[in-house]
C-alpha cells in the first residue's frame, strides 16, 4: 500500500465526505480509492477494444449484415420463443 499527501479543493473534499459517508466507507482513503476504481471502470467502457473495431470494420467492408423482412423472420432465425 501506498501512502500519499494530497491537497483537495473544499469542493473535492466535500465530495469525499459525501462518497464516504453514502458508501459507509471507514476513512477518506477508501473513498478515494472508490472514486478512482469508478473512472477506471468508466473509461475502460468508453473505449473499445482495437480486435472489436477490426471485426466492425471487416464486417462493414464484406457486408457480412444479416437482414430481415419481419420480427417473426428474426426470431425464427436465432430460435427465440415468445410465450402468448
Amino acid at each position: 500500500m501506498v501512502k500519499a499527501l494530497i491537497n483537495l479543493s473544499e469542493n473535492a473534499n466535500r465530495v469525499l465526505n459525501v462518497v464516504k459517508a453514502r458508501n459507509r466507507l471507514k476513512d477518506k482513503s477508501e473513498a478515494v480509492e472508490l472514486v478512482i476504481n469508478h473512472y477506471i471502470d468508466c473509461k475502460d467502457e468508453s473505449e473499445l477494444k482495437q480486435e472489436y473495431l477490426d471485426r466492425l470494420e471487416k464486417i462493414e467492408k464484406e457486408d457480412q449484415r444479416i437482414r430481415f423482412k419481419s420480427i417473426s423472420e428474426f426470431d425464427k432465425h436465432f430460435k427465440v420463443t415468445t410465450e402468448d
